[in-house]
């Protein structure tokens, strides 16, 4: 399992590159957000789909999937955000927060049969450089461990060495705190459905 060690505040394009390349061809990566480090792929793959969640154990027929996006003019192409959504999440964003929105149809089949996808756009800029570079959004799970190890790139590699991983991206420590999952399919009445790192505005 490779890994790259990426600065936030100064982000290696060349690494970038292969980060993608690795998404588009369909392989998995373990990168760093907001709060714990994830497992991603490219959210229009349903191969690569179905590869997180098997690792996962997660039956995306039941469980809602989330996907990290660039921005919200990204977001708006794969979650119904009307205009009450539209300020709540410009307010709130980017941050430690999963919105649970109406899934539009411009999401792959895995989707189909869910109603509703969760939108996160994290304060992370590593996260939010992939998802540029890509141009579209990375289908995105926390990596497996108990909070506190989640936290050292080095750990997380070792805990998922019997996964079929490719890359690990090392943006230094991760967090310890998962995001403030939101409802907001009934945008006029947002929900707090999970506490966590965020706090919405």
């Amino acid at each position: 399992m490779k890994i790259l060690k990426i600065y936030s505040s100064s982000i290696n394009e060349r690494f970038l590159d292969e980060i993608v390349d690795v998404l588009r061809n369909g392989g998995l990566i373990i990168y760093p957000t907001d709060t714990f480090y994830a497992i991603g792929c490219n959210a229009l793959s349903n191969q690569a789909i179905e590869r997180v969640c098997r690792i996962k154990g997660i039956d995306p027929r039941k469980e809602t999937l989330s996907i990290v996006a660039a921005d919200l003019s990204m977001a708006s192409e794969y979650g119904r955000i009307d205009n009450a959504a539209f300020k709540i999440m410009r307010s709130n964003l980017p941050g430690a927060f999963t919105f649970i929105l109406p899934a539009s149809t411009s999401l792959p089949k895995v989707f189909k049969g869910r109603k509703t996808v969760g939108i996160r756009i994290p304060d992370n800029e590593i996260a939010r450089a992939i998802a540029e570079r890509l141009g579209n959004p990375i289908l995105s799970t926390s990596a497996l461990g108990e909070p506190d190890e989640l936290v050292d790139p080095i750990v997380i590699a070792d805990n998922h060495e019997q996964f079929d991983i490719d890359l690990i991206v090392d943006g230094g420590d991760g967090g310890t705190i998962g995001s403030t999952v939101v409802g907001l399919t009934d945008s006029g009445n947002p929900e707090i459905i999970r506490e966590g790192a965020g706090n919405l505005v």
